[in-house]
């Protein structure tokens, strides 16, 4: 893996945004499925891909409130899903192939809040595990037959820098002791980029290739709106009057920013023979394997090589068929 993980000079840069990564491109025919598209970078991602002709379905928990958000947006629809229901899943998936149609991306994009104790699905699985990884493995092995039919498609995983913070708990991936907010959302993003790794080893024969990616910090989105005002400052993401701290070159970015890597991975003639590596800022993320605190001037965001190790990528494919029992 470790070879192909270098930049390969996009001509894209941190401030870019979702827009400008599309600009030129026409994506009419295309359909995409978002998962969470109607709020935050996600309904970035909707508009700008929406706005280079691609056909967009939101999978929502609310649909109803997924449609209002998406008012005034062409070519696109809201669809109810409950990453954390896998009857809902499966009900998500078996539209969309009833419906016949090809699918040419798909963006894994939603999760949840951090909580401050642990929450847990029906079957005792922690929520942040459950929701960021494996309801969208369920999702992405569900839609796999339309994905095959658009005949080159790509699966893109919206994971964070955070994944340097933690390894698979492949004894307790739930936290069935020593629950920890701040672990629990590291392993679902790192699990985001060894599911994209074993996905583009897998799949890559039937033109289906996996992306996953570091958007940026965005304040704002449903992930940090739960933090207050003196942990927002602490982090840096704040200034003293609580306006956000647009600082893109240190992974701090508006919405638009935060999509452009998102978008990039969806679309990019540029990845078109390239699959299962780890993004940021619009571009393949260099590998950075030394151990660098989080501070306030910028969280480190590049790849490390055991987020991207094939072996630990298809145990954690191994798990979490037998965690959704496939």
């Amino acid at each position: 893996m470790a070879h192909r993980q270098h930049p390969i000079g996009t001509g894209f840069t941190a401030a870019s945004t979702a827009e400008e990564v599309v600009a030129g491109l026409d994506l009419s025919g295309t359909n995409v499925v978002i998962t969470g598209g109607h709020s935050g970078i996600g309904l970035e991602a909707t508009r700008a891909l929406s706005g280079a002709g691609a056909s967009v379905t939101v999978a929502s928990r609310d649909p109803a409130r997924a449609a209002r958000a998406l008012e005034g947006i062409e070519r696109v629809e809201a669809s109810h899903l409950d990453l954390l229901d896998p009857a809902s899943i499966d009900a998500f998936a078996a539209r969309w192939l009833d419906s016949g149609r090809p699918l040419h991306v798909l963006i894994n994009n939603a999760a949840i809040p951090s909580p401050g104790e642990p929450v847990r699905d029906s079957r005792g699985y922690e929520a942040q595990f459950a929701t960021s990884h494996l309801g969208h493995f369920q999702l992405t092995l569900g839609l796999r037959p339309a994905l095959r039919a658009a005949r080159g498609a790509r699966v893109v995983n919206v994971s964070s820098g955070a994944h340097r913070l933690s390894g698979i708990r492949w004894e307790d991936p739930h936290f069935t002791t020593g629950y920890d907010p701040g672990l629990a959302y590291a392993q679902s993003k790192v699990a985001g980029v060894l599911f994209a790794v074993e996905l583009d080893r897998r799949w890559a024969g039937d033109g289906v290739r996996g992306y996953a990616l570091h958007p940026g910090v965005v304040v704002g989105t449903a992930l940090n709106n739960g933090a207050d005002e003196e942990a927002l400052r602490a982090m840096g993401l704040i200034d003293r009057s609580g306006a956000p701290v647009i600082d893109p070159e240190r992974g701090k970015k508006t919405p638009s920013q935060g999509a452009a890597t998102v978008v990039f991975a969806a679309t990019s003639p540029l990845l078109a023979e390239i699959g299962g590596v780890y993004l940021k800022d619009s571009d393949i993320a260099p590998l950075d394997d030394e151990h660098r605190p989080v501070t306030a001037e910028g969280p480190p965001s590049d790849a490390m090589s055991r987020s991207l190790d094939p072996d630990s990528a298809r145990r954690l494919w191994e798990l979490s068929e037998r965690l959704i029992e496939v």
